[in-house]
Formats: structure tokens, sequence, C-alpha cells
């Protein structure tokens, strides 16, 4: 993997000077060219040097503006915070604060602060400080060296061509760690990064006439994304597109001969990876990967160490454990006090390391593939039988009746914990629970057989990072 000391701000500013009218970025009907997003960089970076010291907080939608003002903090050597600008207001503030900002911008504030005379381009160790998911507490910040994320966008280079003449899909709100590939490698290497309007990511007719009309070279987005773009294509096709990427969560393999219907030239990629961590496998899909259960985590990035930990040994033959990894691209930690969290020395061999425990149960099987069994802690205990969650939520969505799916375990006082699942079922299906209850009788066990079901056509919640929002759904089912 190529090393250098190039950083994103120099290396925008290298492409303004070497191809000033390339495109940068493509929002709404306007496109940006290099010229313009590095003249708006430094104009942002002089904004930034006139805020209190410290990490800057960015509460602002994603936008052609936003990406410009984090440009500008990384030109001047500051730490963008970036977490959801959706996220409640004490949750906000407690983030920013945790994260000794001393300044928080708003969209409002954009305008103002991109409008100076140029600053030289400085350097910070952080480059930016993300958050997780939250979709099981409350988000955690976790800080992303300069470093880091070189040698990641180096990598993204490599193995998908992001440079000049390419595009990439930005569907990812611009606080989740996908925005590490999809816009930040994409502008280091001098490609043209198309972002999705959060105002129609849930529109697939839009996502589909944006993929037609962008044109983008590579395409990496969370399932939720497919799902809309299957539902409003019809027939037509999105011959653009030479690479599709599934992320942030699990992908139903049987979507995917309709997927390569639809993106007809495309390579289809599975690539797994944690907020902590960024990315550590990548699985280009093969023949036969459409009729598996679930879709292999495949193999490790060039330089990233894997091992499957379970009863206190690392496993070497086949066999479930719990994920444990390190990556020339994680984090060197949860920032502030008190943060609970997986990073630390291996669990087994105390190397000298420092590995990510990743909460994430992996089975080996016996031709050497991993495939993701749920997460640690979705593993509960009902009627006092062991529930892995996740094997629950694969059954339910091997139902061609299915399109989305999730298992809650919720609090009973008689019982300690019942399951609760929420489906949502396939347009012009008759699913109903009796139906659904005796599919799942045929193949779970019977206390994975669920004790409460709400079934319906409307989409799941999701957190900002489109993760199934499983504190809402635990909410919901305590008031049915």
């Amino acid at each position: 993997m190529t090393e250098t000391a190039e950083t994103i701000a120099g290396a925008v500013q290298r492409h303004a000077h070497e191809h000033p009218d390339d495109p940068a970025l493509v929002w709404r009907d306007t496109v940006v060219s290099y010229r313009d997003l590095a003249r708006g960089m430094r104009a942002a970076s002089a904004g930034v040097a006139g805020l209190a010291p410290g990490p800057v907080g960015v509460r602002a939608e994603k936008s052609a503006e936003a990406v410009t003002f984090v440009l500008g903090c990384l030109a001047a050597g500051r730490t963008a915070v970036l977490p959801s600008p959706s996220l409640p207001e004490d949750t906000l503030t407690a983030l920013f604060d945790s994260a000794g900002c001393g300044a928080v911008v708003t969209a409002a504030d954009l305008a103002a602060l991109t409008d100076g005379d140029a600053e030289p381009l400085a350097r910070n160790d952080v480059a930016f400080t993300l958050t997780t998911s939250g979709s099981t507490g409350v988000p955690k910040l976790v800080p992303v060296k300069a470093e880091a994320v070189e040698r990641f966008t180096h990598w993204v280079h490599d193995r998908f061509d992001v440079g000049p003449g390419r595009r990439v899909l930005n569907y990812a709100p611009l606080n989740f760690d996908l925005c590490l590939f999809e816009i930040w490698a994409t502008l280091r290497h001098g490609g043209c990064a198309v972002l999705v309007d959060a105002a129609v990511a849930a529109d697939g007719g839009a996502l589909v006439a944006l993929v037609a009309a962008a044109a983008p070279h590579v395409v990496q987005a969370v399932p939720l994304f497919y799902q809309l773009v299957l539902d409003a294509a019809g027939e037509r096709t999105l011959p653009s597109v030479a690479h599709v990427i599934f992320t942030g969560d699990a992908m139903k393999p049987g979507r995917l001969p309709a997927l390569r219907a639809v993106f007809d030239n495309a390579a289809c990629h599975n690539i797994y990876g944690c907020t902590e961590t960024n990315d550590s496998f990548h699985h280009e899909l093969r023949p036969g990967d459409d009729d598996r259960a679930a879709l292999p985590l495949g193999v490790p990035l060039p330089g990233v160490h894997a091992e499957l930990v379970a009863d206190g040994a690392v496993l070497t033959g086949p066999g479930t454990g719990e994920l444990v990894v390190r990556t020339p691209f994680q984090s060197p930690g949860y920032h502030g006090a008190g943060q609970p969290g997986g990073f630390g020395e291996h669990p087994v061999r105390r190397d000298g390391e420092r590995w990510f425990r990743t909460g994430d149960l992996v089975r080996r099987d016996e031709h050497g593939d991993l495939l993701l069994e749920g997460r640690a802690d979705f593993r509960v205990k009902v009627r006092g039988q062991q529930v892995y969650l996740q094997h629950v939520e694969t059954v339910l969505l091997a139902s061609e009746d299915v399109v989305e799916a999730a298992a809650v375990a919720v609090p009973d006082e008689h019982a300690g914990k019942r399951l609760h699942v929420v489906v949502r079922r396939r347009e012009g299906s008759r699913l109903n629970s009796l139906v659904l209850r005796k599919y799942l009788a045929e193949r779970l066990p019977p206390a994975a057989i669920p004790s409460t079901v709400h079934i319906g056509a409307e989409p799941l919640p999701r957190t900002p990072t489109g993760k199934v929002d499983r504190q809402h759904l635990v909410a919901l089912s305590e008031k049915r």
C-alpha cells in the first residue's frame, strides 16, 4: 500500500492546480470544480482560524458547503467533529462538550465562514472525530488520525480506481464513516463525489434518476439503498456502475439476481468493518453466493490482522467466536473518560499490540469462509435458552414475503425477556402472523419463536446511519 505525507487538503489544492476544471462534487443541480472547491476550502480555513481554539463541531446536513467547510477545517489543522445533526439536542451538546469543541458550526454559519482570505495549509494529528451509530445506546466519539485516513484512502484508490474521471456515489450522511471512502478518498485522488441529498434519500425513484444522470463508476451504500433502487427501477438498468458495494449491514443474498439485472455492468462486493477500525474485510462476489444464507466477510484488507476468540482461546479451524481485529486504519480509542469499549491488548495473547474486540460473533465454516452470525450483545436468554437475534433475522429475511426484519429482546416482568419481531412485508404479500409463526416454527428452536409479531408495509425505523433503530423498536413494542 502506497504511503505518502500528502493530506486530503493538500491533494485538493494540487488537483485544483493541475486540473482546475475537473469536477470534484455533484450537489443537486450544481457541479463544483476543483478550482472552486479549493478556493472555498482556503476561504473556509481562514474562517476556521478565527474560531475559538480546539476541535470544531459541525452540526449540518451533508451539502457541498458542508464538505467544503470540513475541508477548511482540515486545511486549518483543526479536527472536524461530525455527529449526526438529527441527534437529540442534549446528546449533541454532550458530544460536543466531551470532544472539547471550541466552536460549533451550524448550516446557517457556513456561508459566512467560507468568505475570507486564504490561509497556509496546516496539519493536525486527528482529522475527524466520528460517532458510532447509537443503534443500541448513546453514540461514542471515535477520533480518526490523519495518517490512518491517508492509508485508507490509498487502499480505496488502489482497489476501486476512484481517481480523475471517476465518480463515486455518496449515499451516507456526512457523519457516517462510509464517507471516508465515498467523499474523502475520492477527493484525495482527484475523483468526483456525487452527494445524495438527504431530502431524497428515501425516494427510490429519485435515487434511480440520480444514478442514471450522474453516471457514477462506484456505488457504495447500505442495503436499504439497494432495496429502494430495486423497488423503483423496474426494467431500467444503470450501466455506468462498475462496482456495487454493500456495507454497513447484512445484504440479503436473495436480492442479488435482481440487483445484477439493474446494475448490469457491475462487479458486486461485500465490505465489512466498524467505525472504530474502518473497513477490515472485502469479498468480491463469486458464483454460488446467491444461494447462501449469508454473504462471506471475505479476506482481510492489506495490513489487517483478524482472529476469532472463544472460551479464552484463538480458533484456528471451523467454529464460532468473537472477531478481534487490528487495522492500519483504526482509531486510537474512544474519546472521553469512562467510555466502555473493546480497545486494548489481544484477549488471549499479550502481544503488545492494540486490538479491537468487535463484539461480532463470526463463524468460520469448513471451507474457511467467515460468516457473520450476529452481535455478542444480541445474544439473549429467552425462557432460559440462548437465542441469537441476528439468526432469527436471517431466517426471516430468507422468506420471499419479507423485505425488512428485526428481532429485539423486550423486558418482561415474568419471563425476564420476550422476543418481539417487526417485519416489513413485500408489496402485494398476504403475509400474516399465523403464516409467519408457522414459517419460523419450521426453521427455529422453540425459544427463538417470537412472543409478539408486528407485520406492516412501512419501512423499519432507522438511525441516521441507516441501521435499524432497535431502541425505537423496543419502545414501540412496550406501547403495544
